[in-house]
């Protein structure tokens, strides 16, 4: 086992994607992991399975974001699933994405993308804190379309950059319990999300990268692992470039 052995993680969103990949991490590196699903249960189970096939822990807590009582239900799920141990790392992942511009967006889709992006993390880590060790750490995945003007994902880019506000604001506060709080902006990402995308689109986002690619998901786990650590103890209220150099420059 790795630099986790000892600890606890919960990382929500953790049955597929970036999630999933996260949890096998902090799991393959020694820490009892909490893999929190929305609504496939299935998913989260075989995520487990494939923790514990490699010799790691974990277990599987349901809550769906955005609906009421999600952050009741999911910290019900944890303090019995912690069987009252501290939590050491809370992994804010879990996120819907929107298409949608200025012109098109309705209230509903911003009402939705903010509680289950925003809202949710937002009560979800305020009612952990109690829970979390001091020298714990904090990890949001945002986005890189927080510094790239993308018109068709306003609703969704702002949700990630009020999360890596919230991040800044709670680094400082609780950088007296010697916990950390950092944010992770993962670029395009071969993820379910973007599955759909025609191969044009695909080549000229590996174009637009400096490391000439698209993201896979254990590019961003490496990072939030390295945050997670006791190697970043001296990083806090850090939002941490993990797009592979997305549009650094113009092809000119």
């Amino acid at each position: 086992m790795g630099n986790l052995s000892g600890r606890t993680a919960l990382v929500t969103g953790a049955s597929r994607g970036i999630g999933r990949a996260v949890a096998e991490r902090l799991a393959a590196d020694g820490a009892l992991v909490a893999v929190h699903y929305a609504t496939d249960e299935a998913e989260a189970k075989e995520a487990l399975a494939g923790i514990e096939a490699a010799g790691g822990q974990g277990f599987v807590l349901g809550a769906e974001f955005g609906t009421e009582g999600d952050v009741d239900r999911l910290v019900a799920g944890l303090r019995e699933g912690l069987s009252g141990r501290p939590l050491d790392i809370l992994v804010n992942n879990a996120a819907v994405g929107h298409t949608g511009s200025i012109d098109s967006a309705t209230p509903q889709d911003f009402d939705r993308v903010f509680a289950v992006n925003l809202r949710a993390p937002f009560f979800l880590t305020q009612r952990v804190l109690p829970l979390l060790s001091d020298g714990g750490r904090i990890v949001n995945i945002s986005s890189s379309v927080t510094r790239i003007a993308v018109s068709h994902e306003i609703v969704y880019g702002m949700t990630k950059s009020a999360l890596d506000t919230m991040a800044r604001t709670l680094a400082h506060g609780l950088g007296a319990r010697g916990i950390t709080v950092n944010s992770v902006a993962a670029g395009v990402t071969d993820t379910d999300m973007i599955a759909p995308a025609p191969v044009p689109r695909r080549a000229a986002v590996s174009a637009a990268t400096a490391m000439g690619r698209i993201g896979q998901p254990a590019d961003i786990a490496d990072v939030v692992a390295f945050l997670a650590s006791d190697d970043a103890r001296w990083v806090t209220g850090h939002v941490l470039d993990a797009t592979g150099g997305m549009c650094l420059g113009l092809a000119i």
